[in-house]
């Protein structure tokens, strides 16, 4: 109990700037919490949707490869989708290459979205709590010009101490923001890569299977 009193007590003595720090902090949890969610079922759904459709692309069925990529909504699917489209129509692998890059430029963004805004409320909550405290100390100053001599060095240690919470409490809400930051856009990159990955092997199964069409 002392210990939750010792916390309110820190949050109210660093004046007003420790509210918008709180603010800030709670978007980006949000935001982070949402994006971490997402990003990790768009992973389970990735993988085993491609499970699925490498056996149909080993076996050379593209017409069952195209019905399940049709049907499924993860996002390794829109992008063999598109190839696949295409290599229903045609033979060449620039063209089914250039479809599935097509198909990258749409989702890259999707994945990436709102991840910046978790780095910028790091950012914000840092800057904030330094702001927080210059505030304090010019009124810290301004208050310790007008005391009684014999009480100026007691009243500015104390002035200083409530001004330096708002430091305090912007680095506690800005460093976990910063962590999550870096998870979370490690989290995209390697969904990318792993698309990356599926579309090269989607295409080094399309063009050797046409190759050994053409042979025969």
């Amino acid at each position: 109990m002392d210990f939750i009193y010792s916390i309110v007590g820190f949050f109210v003595t660093g004046g007003p700037f420790m509210y918008p720090i709180l603010i800030v902090f709670a978007v980006g949890a949000a935001i982070a919490i949402e994006r971490y969610v997402t990003l990790s079922m768009v992973t389970a759904k990735n993988q085993s949707a491609w499970n699925q459709v490498q056996a149909a692309l080993m076996n050379g069925d593209f017409d069952k490869a195209r019905e399940m990529t049709r049907e499924d909504d993860s996002t390794i699917s829109q992008l063999l989708s598109m190839g696949l489209a295409r290599q229903g129509a045609v033979r060449r692998r620039e063209d089914i290459e250039i479809a599935m890059e097509e198909g990258m430029m749409e989702i890259i963004p999707q994945l990436e979205k709102r991840t910046p805004y978790v780095g910028l409320a790091s950012s914000i909550a840092t800057l904030l709590g330094l702001l927080g405290t210059i505030m304090g100390l010019i009124q810290a100053f301004t208050a310790v010009a007008n005391a009684n001599p014999a009480e100026k060095a007691d009243l500015l240690s104390a002035s200083i101490s409530v001004a330096m919470n708002t430091t305090a409490f912007g680095l506690m809400a800005a460093i976990p923001l910063l962590i999550t930051s870096s998870v979370l856009t490690s989290k995209a990159g390697a969904i990318i890569d792993s698309l990356e990955m599926a579309s090269v092997k989607a295409l080094n199964v399309i063009t050797a299977l046409a190759k050994r069409q053409v042979a025969v």
